[in-house]
């Protein structure tokens, strides 16, 4: 299937939130939940919306056209969430629920990126920390933050490269790593420092303004 055909979004929200200390996807954000703002920014931008929900969530009534269950790890949710898209979607956009602030302008960054030619487009915002790599409490080597950026989601893929680098069922931190194991190319489009990803509570009034 070429890039130009149907884009669907698996939006990830089957997370336990034991960092946050509840399910953060689920807290309250200005008049919604954190959920509700990532849900209507995939809507907007693609064709269907694929929800991926803990166990006890299955049955909720939610405004996406699909509700599955999550796995153990992030990746099998993903792959929970591709098992559920037409199989004549060509773009797949993967959303993490706790990115409650990403725009539909970066939504349709990436998925640009991918009609044009690139097998992954991910965005990434500058790293401005010195970054060093350790081992056993000793600095081994200081990264040259010019090479580096920090990665969020939307992250789109051609839908069949993306099922192919699932297919094999390992893990990752986000499915462009998996992508780029199996050899696809994956391009970098401009981030926004505003997507960020609810962790704490102060998170939450951060973003309460963002959104606003």
């Amino acid at each position: 299937m070429e890039p130009g055909g149907p884009v669907w979004a698996v939006v990830v929200a089957a997370g336990s939130g034991e960092r946050f200390g509840a399910r953060k996807q689920y807290a309250a954000l200005a008049d919604r939940r954190v959920l509700d703002w990532s849900l209507a920014a995939a809507r907007r931008s693609t064709d269907g919306v694929v929800l991926v929900v803990p166990p006890d969530r299955a049955g909720d009534d939610e405004p996406v056209d699909a509700v599955v269950t999550g796995g153990a790890t992030r990746s099998a949710s993903v792959r929970a969430g591709l098992a559920a898209v037409p199989p004549d979607a060509a773009v797949v956009v993967v959303h993490d629920a706790a990115r409650p602030a990403a725009s539909a302008a970066l939504f349709e960054a990436v998925i640009a990126a991918v009609r044009a030619g690139a097998d992954g487009a991910v965005p990434g915002v500058p790293v401005v920390d010195t970054i060093k790599r350790v081992h056993d409490g000793r600095v081994v080597e200081t990264l040259d933050r010019r090479e580096l950026v920090a990665v969020q989601t939307p992250q789109a893929f051609r839908a069949s490269v993306l099922r192919a680098a699932h297919a094999g069922g390992g893990d990752a931190t986000d499915d462009g790593a998996l992508v780029e194991s199996a050899g696809g190319r994956v391009v970098i489009v401009p981030g926004d420092p505003d997507n960020v990803k609810v962790t704490s509570r102060a998170d939450l009034d951060r973003l309460a303004a963002v959104v606003a």
